[in-house]
């Protein structure tokens, strides 16, 4: 998991206009002044923008930033979806015990310079779907995604957003209500395909994983199984590939990955959680006990 343009590239004059105005916004603290006017043909679709909104989507232009000009021009190329979800999507900030604490935009989250100075830890969640006979739907991401393109993965994995909805703590439903939110955006899963109701969260982990020199994961990521028999329309900008695998085509994926085999790769969370808890679940699951292996309170912090 659109956009006002697609993936329609940026012009020269766009880019140009788009500098200029980092250029500005970078020398000159924002003051108490109710807005900025911005070039016509700047990134943003409208001429004025809050303040408060440019704290959400230029904070890390800001004079005390070290986002470098290389850095905004890198920005500015991306994906026009995922450029459009890094600024506006807000995720939920949280302590090590799972308390929130903030929010703050997709892209301050998934930076690993503001990750590693400021210890910026979200919320986040993996859904497992099995089919009928027991085999998991695993996605690979697109190749626009910021983080971890083109790698293989579970069937979804995003973040519940600062919204009300999303926010509700009380058996997990918030983190749910987002995996449904999600299912559909990503796969095109209808709502009704995995109600809410339907979702079995088993666990928390923590974990932290480099996707480049820039991108990262902090996450505390709720984990979520389900059987189902789901329609699928996937979304281009989110998936490049969807499969079903049963565990012996698992292995096979484990040890490709571990050979360099086909430039195949897995994401960070997925192996971990095939590393630690995956198989012994899909036994579970398969003789219909995975209720004795839920455990909310613990939240495991793998490396």
């Amino acid at each position: 998991m659109r956009g006002i343009d697609g993936n329609k590239p940026m012009s020269l004059t766009t880019a140009s206009a788009s500098l200029q105005f980092l250029r500005r916004f970078i020398a000159s603290p924002i003051t108490s002044h109710s807005s900025l006017r911005l070039p016509k043909s700047s990134l943003l679709p409208n001429n004025t923008l809050p303040v408060s909104s440019l704290r959400c989507r230029f904070r890390c232009y800001s004079a005390a930033s070290t986002t470098t000009m290389a850095d905004a021009i890198s920005d500015a190329n991306m994906d026009a979806v995922q450029r459009r979800l890094m600024f506006e999507d807000e995720c939920i900030l949280v302590d090590e015990n799972d308390h929130v604490v903030g929010h703050d935009t997709k892209y301050n989250c998934h930076l690993m310079e503001k990750i590693e100075a400021e210890n910026l830890l979200h919320r986040a969640f993996s859904v497992f779907i099995f089919n009928s006979k027991y085999e998991l739907l695993l996605q690979q991401r697109s190749a626009t995604k910021v983080t971890f393109p083109l790698v293989w993965t579970n069937t979804c994995c995003s973040h519940p957003l600062y919204r009300e909805s999303e926010l509700i703590e009380e058996n997990s439903l918030g983190v749910r209500n987002a995996a449904q939110r999600k299912l559909l955006d990503e796969l095109g899963i209808p709502g009704e395909d995995v109600p809410v109701d339907q979702f079995i969260p088993l666990g928390r982990i923590l974990y932290k994983a480099p996707s480049d020199g820039k991108w990262g994961e902090h996450e505390l990521d709720y984990l979520l199984f389900m059987v189902r028999e789901v329609n699928m329309k996937p979304n281009p900008d989110e998936v490049a590939e969807v499969k079903y695998v049963n565990r012996e085509q698992l292995k096979e994926l484990l040890r490709k990955a571990d050979a360099g085999e086909e430039g195949l790769k897995l994401s960070p969370w997925f192996r971990l959680v095939v590393d630690n808890f995956l198989f012994k679940w899909w036994d579970h699951l398969e003789k219909g006990t995975l209720k004795e292996v839920i455990d909310m309170k613990t939240i495991h912090k793998l490396t």
